[in-house]
């Protein structure tokens, strides 16, 4: 539990603390938005660092193969699970959210592992800018599938005519219609942040030694305060979204237990595709990060008018109420164990 007194992770419990005592700190929206950005863009440049370095190897061909697996695999697990608990289009809202993944919790857990002096690759960062979309991709296509048209059951009228209940024989009532698919693919992959990580991992590949040289002080020397003071706004915000899970009613127990240990079972799974790739205990530590993380910016972006029958206040404070905490403060150093345990 020694990652527990790393000055970011303390201030998030800071923030965490103020919210919940209804204090009236706060960080201002549009410097949220830029530490969002900052550290989106350190991340990338990191990772392009990284990869100018050590060339396109067969490891970061092995880590990105396991992130597309994970990609795919998780939201399907979720989806099963969460069938049975709620209405077919909170379930898939909530299966994206999982699927997808959180950039911050990856960022927290890459900078424990530098203080460590154990640090991943830097590939893995486009390991999660891979895994951001799929799981996206799946949630509208299963909103198009949910919204067919079911025809009504056939009934008899007294003369013996068959009829549809509601409308004559062969007519239903059209769905409700839902944006374009292309129209939400192209939000999706063409989202500012994951725009931003893939262009500064690109930039970071093209200058390698010279442009990781130059820009030090930026990536390096700032990274930890602004990280510190975003985890600050981050606590204050997942005091905010507790309060969206109160009206859950008798589901609120079984949910709960699927933010928690969904995430695990999640992490678990990359762990084997880990071991199975081969990868590294600190690769391996990440991947397991990624699977166990869940979105909470841009899958909600999309999905909020992808998917309008869904519940925002549910996947959003699922998420962040409580898988995002409980990574945070538990999951990370339970991965990286499991990791050390597993593949060390």
């Amino acid at each position: 539990m020694n990652h527990l007194l790393d000055p970011a992770i303390l201030f998030f419990v800071l923030g965490l603390a103020a919210g919940l005592l209804r204090s009236n700190l706060e960080v201002p929206a549009p410097l949220s938005r830029f530490l969002s950005l900052y550290l989106l863009m350190a991340l990338g440049l990191k990772g392009g660092f990284a990869l100018a370095q050590s060339g396109w190897t067969a490891q970061v061909s092995a880590a990105m193969g396991c992130a597309l697996v994970l990609a795919v695999a998780v939201p399907a697990i979720a989806w099963c699970v969460l069938r049975r608990l709620l209405p077919p289009f909170d379930a898939a809202a909530v299966a994206a959210t999982y699927g997808s993944v959180s950039a911050v919790t990856f960022v927290t857990a890459s900078h424990l592992l530098e203080q460590q002096g154990t640090p991943a690759g830097g590939y893995m960062a486009a390991a999660m800018a891979l895994m951001e979309s799929p799981a996206i991709v799946l949630a509208v296509v299963m909103a198009q599938w949910l919204r067919q048209p079911v025809a009504a059951p056939a009934a008899v009228r007294a003369d013996g005519q068959a009829v549809l209940a509601g409308g004559p024989l062969g007519v239903s009532a059209p769905a409700p219609q839902g944006p374009r698919l292309a129209q939400v693919l192209r939000e999706a992959l063409t989202d500012g942040g994951a725009v931003l990580l893939l262009g500064a991992l690109l930039v970071g590949l093209v200058t390698g030694a010279q442009g990781e040289q130059a820009m030090h002080p930026f990536t390096v020397d700032l990274f930890k305060g602004l990280l510190a003071f975003f985890l600050l706004d981050m606590g204050l915000l997942t005091a905010r979204s507790l309060s969206g899970l109160g009206g859950l009613g008798p589901q609120r127990l079984p949910l709960a237990l699927f933010a928690v240990v969904g995430p695990v079972v999640h992490g678990l799974l990359a762990l084997g595709l880990a071991k199975l790739a081969g990868l590294a205990v600190p690769e391996a530590t990440l991947l397991a990060v990624l699977g166990a993380s869940a979105s909470y910016i841009a899958v909600p972006a999309v999905l909020r008018h992808a998917m309008p029958e869904a519940r925002p206040a549910l996947y959003v404070g699922l998420s962040l109420g409580i898988t995002f905490p409980f990574n945070l403060v538990l999951g990370i150093p339970l991965y990286g164990a499991a990791a050390q345990w597993w593949l060390g």
